[in-house]
């Protein structure tokens, strides 16, 4: 097992590299098709031996999984499908007796319709209180019949719900998810109380689903394009929210990390002030294109943000939501977009996997934390799932044309020759999601016994990076380099140097070569689509 090494900083969240597991496909601890904490528990120590400092988890809650957890009906119970919270505890205790720490997500957007506040909202009809606590309202037209107002929906579709009575309840997302009421005295109270209850019981940070979105502008005005204020994104209010949770979270010593999409780099900064979020995810890098420009301005432009405020930097190349990097990285366009996943997009994997690679290094090189989503350190493909499986609401409310996000999400090789690939599944049972054919090439066991494969390369790399301080948080410098390379040195000595460019290149003057992305050419020369460690 490797060594736990003690953390760099006494803010261990400024450096971390922090794994995410997505419980439905992590492992399947009692073979019914579905991931579970479990299957988790069983598989700590190849978390442990992989390198990582922390687990954060997608949602575990009680939930009709509508939008694979993240319609929460019951943030105190465990959904079933993943165990109990005695479990949850146990995985908690567990993880931190061999050096992990566990971050939860929670989503304060909304909520499931089936949690017992929007029940009763329900049941309790037009003007009352408990209707208070989401956004209920009357229709518009001559009877009521058209939608309050005209906002797009984040997964395509309708924003607006009409009930049995008449009137209408908001949902940026589905309509199993609808918003609540962030300016109501309960709603504040209840997240406050839901993150005590995980803290005291030992987790170490909270990942902030769709962060920017809780408060709305009080009128719910029309949307218009290119006009501010935005009336239900970055809304002021929403840094009193954050102050209060941050007083919460220094009671504990928990840390906060949260999904903010704002093109505004000033405006992003205000979240990540001293009072109120810890750090904030990276989408800017993680939708940028395999392109030395592109990414250089991207890698600046991040550090330029989160100077003034003396926040850590984030990096990210894949999560639950996006295609996964062999795949998009081989692609014609290697960004990301949601507007633009169509089924049948062709990738090139070989290559996709050799720009993985080297990303991977490149990534883990850059001053701040990291996160690492499941199944990237086996180097898995996006998987295209038959239409008549696929389970994300993002395709149906497309119409169909999005193929969804579960390419991404599929349960993950552990043991090449082992029913559906050491998953867990029992014989007879099908996962819940349908694994490709020919993914026993990816399982644990094949690659942990080959020293090239992406496996061994991110437990090698992971491995240096905790073992040589002057990685993780700190100072960058870029040095000079030819046309489609990037070069940059950290303290001590150590340089990244990605060869992005279309021809071999010489490697600078160096003491020793530490790690390569993929084998350096006959002549010594680093190839394209390749990165080195250096001490120099």
């Amino acid at each position: 097992m490797a060594a736990v090494y003690p953390s760099r900083t006494h803010d261990w969240w400024r450096d971390a590299v922090i794994y995410q597991v997505y419980p439905r496909s992590f492992a399947d601890g009692d073979g019914d098709g579905t991931g579970d904490l479990a299957g988790v528990r069983a598989n700590l120590p190849y978390l442990r031996q992989l390198g990582i400092d922390a687990i954060w988890f997608t949602p575990w809650y009680l939930s009709p999984l509508v939008d694979g957890g993240y319609d929460v009906a019951d943030y105190r119970t465990i959904d079933p499908a993943f165990g109990t919270l005695d479990d949850a505890e146990k995985l908690i205790a567990e993880a931190a007796e061999i050096g992990l720490k566990v971050i939860v997500d929670i989503v304060p957007n909304h909520v499931s319709d089936q949690h017992a506040w929007f029940q009763a909202a329900l049941a309790a009809g037009p003007g009352s209180p408990e209707r208070d606590r989401f956004h209920f309202r009357p229709g518009r037209g001559e009877n009521g019949e058209l939608p309050p107002n005209n906002w797009p929906s984040e997964f395509s579709g309708n924003t607006w719900t009409q009930v049995p009575d008449g009137e209408w309840y908001l949902h940026l997302f589905t309509p199993q998810q609808p918003d609540l009421n962030w300016n109501h005295p309960d709603v504040r109270r209840e997240h406050e109380d839901v993150l005590r209850f995980w803290f005291q019981r030992g987790v170490a940070g909270v990942r902030v689903d769709s962060a920017a979105l809780l408060t709305k502008h009080r009128d719910l005005p029309d949307f218009t394009e290119g006009v501010d204020p935005h009336p239900y994104h970055d809304q002021d209010e929403i840094h009193d929210v954050y102050r209060s949770w941050r007083a919460i979270a220094d009671e504990y010593g928990g840390v906060f990390v949260g999904e903010v999409w704002l093109p505004d780099p000033e405006r992003f900064a205000r979240y990540l002030r001293p009072d109120e979020l810890h750090t904030a995810f990276n989408f800017n890098f993680l939708a940028c294109p395999w392109d030395p420009e592109r990414l250089r301005r991207t890698i600046d432009d991040t550090l330029a943000e989160h100077a003034p405020v003396h926040a850590p930097a984030t990096w990210v190349l894949c999560n639950h939501d996006i295609t996964r990097t062999a795949t998009r990285y081989g692609r014609e366009d290697t960004g990301f977009d949601f507007a633009k996943k169509r089924f049948g997009t062709p990738a090139d994997l070989e290559l996709g996997t050799r720009r993985a690679r080297a990303a991977a290094l490149l990534t883990l090189a850059l001053p701040g934390s990291v996160y690492l989503y499941q199944g990237e350190e086996l180097g898995l493909p996006e998987a295209e799932i038959p239409r008549e499986r696929i389970q994300d609401p993002m395709h149906a409310r497309s119409g169909g044309t999005d193929p969804g996000r579960d390419g991404c999400r599929v349960p993950l090789p552990w043991q090449a020759e082992a029913p559906s690939f050491g998953f867990g599944t029992l014989p007879g049972t099908e996962p819940w999601l349908p694994q490709p054919s020919d993914w026993a090439r990816y399982a644990v066991d094949r690659q942990a016994a080959d020293p090239g494969s992406m496996l061994s390369l991110y437990r090698t790399a992971l491995g240096l990076r905790r073992s040589l301080p002057s990685f993780g948080d700190g100072p960058m410098s870029w040095l000079p380099a030819p046309d489609g390379v990037l070069a940059f040195a950290r303290a001590d000595g150590l340089v990244c140097v990605a060869n992005l460019a279309k021809e071999p290149m010489e490697l600078p003057s160096h003491q020793e070569l530490l790690l390569t992305s993929s084998q350096l050419a006959a002549d010594g020369t680093l190839l394209p689509d390749t990165t080195v460690w250096l001490r120099v």
